[in-house]
């Protein structure tokens, strides 16, 4: 998933906090509104980064879309475009998005699989609905910041149709990344951290054990949620804090949200547009590469060309007029 505003906030360096004990035990983020693609193209509901939070483990971008119906119109339309030290997370309910990146891979993504692009030191990808998709499209799109003895790595793509899952009286889960309850999923990942799908039948209340030694979220991808005794809204996330060893989901009708989760993350990242970073410099010199490199001939390329893919890349924005600075982890609060 790209981020294609033509005017990326500036915020955009997180400070790795370690204070975790200070922090709001529960906290309601409300999510943002953004075009994906243009201002008629399909919407997403992004939660993170949030104004009030950046990060939760090493996950620092979560947008969730539909469920949307689609049909007669073009869908995911998302041309290739360059990303730096992280690793896309695609998670689809219904629907089908095909993944085309400049390491080779080409894949039709369906509900229950998983897509893990992991970006390192730079690669492109593109994500359309094909042309014979379904009428409705359901799903999200995350981001996990590769940490600093990881960030250059050789760019890589993952595909895992079958991940472990818990079949239970009240709902299932179906581990996407790390361990839930003695399910471990095979995704690779450079942090500790965990994601899972989380289904709640009607009426019912699905408890998830945790990892006391994690900060965790949910992200609440279907109407009627209660976590805490808080009411999550679509496309909300919240803040569950440390030292939980388990959370309980209710759900007035048959609900659908993420868990996501981690040690906090404790390095400082300048994330802007596609790129998560270190410094100003980072941003400067992957935009630049981006833009000499794209619908070029150029044989010695940071990101390489999306094969596969007929039609023209993303263009970067222009980048702001003074140095992307330092911000906290979260934004102080009165």
């Amino acid at each position: 998933m790209s981020n294609i505003e033509n005017d990326p906030a500036e915020q955009t360096v997180c400070s790795a906090d370690t204070a975790v004990a200070a922090e709001p035990d529960v906290e309601l983020l409300h999510p943002r509104d953004v075009p994906l693609g243009g201002p008629r193209a399909m919407r997403v509901r992004r939660a993170l980064p949030n104004r009030g939070r950046r990060m939760v483990g090493a996950w620092c971008f979560a947008d969730s879309y539909g469920p949307s119906d689609i049909a007669g119109q073009p869908g995911m339309q998302v041309p290739p475009h360059p990303h730096i030290g992280l690793q896309t997370v695609t998670w689809l309910v219904e629907g089908e998005v095909r993944h085309q990146d400049s390491v080779g891979s080409r894949r039709l993504v369906r509900p229950g699989d998983l897509s893990l692009m992991t970006s390192g030191h730079g690669i492109a990808h593109s994500e359309q609905s094909p042309p014979d998709h379904s009428s409705r499209l359901y799903g999200a799109q995350l981001w996990v910041a590769l940490p600093e003895r990881s960030r250059q790595i050789s760019p890589a793509f993952e595909f895992h149709s079958s991940l472990p899952r818990h079949e239970l009286r009240e709902g299932a889960i179906t581990v996407l990344a790390g361990e839930v309850d003695g399910a471990i999923s095979p995704a690779t990942t450079y942090t500790p951290l965990v994601g899972a799908s989380l289904e709640i039948s009607a009426g019912g209340r699905l408890d998830v054990v945790l990892e006391p030694e994690f900060e965790h979220a949910i992200l609440a991808l279907s109407p009627g949620l209660t976590v805490e005794g808080v009411a999550i809204p679509v496309g909300a996330m919240l803040y569950l804090g440390r030292g939980r060893g388990e959370v309980g989901l209710n759900a007035e009708v048959a609900s659908r949200a993420l868990l996501l989760g981690g040690e906090p993350f404790t390095e400082d990242l300048v994330m802007w547009w596609n790129f998560v970073g270190r410094s100003h410099e980072d941003i400067v010199d992957a935009r630049a590469a981006w833009e000499r490199e794209r619908d070029s001939d150029l044989t010695d390329r940071r990101f390489g060309p999306v094969h596969g893919y007929d039609g023209l890349t993303l263009p970067a924005p222009t980048l702001p007029n003074a140095r992307l600075k330092a911000k906290g982890r979260y934004h102080s609060r009165p």
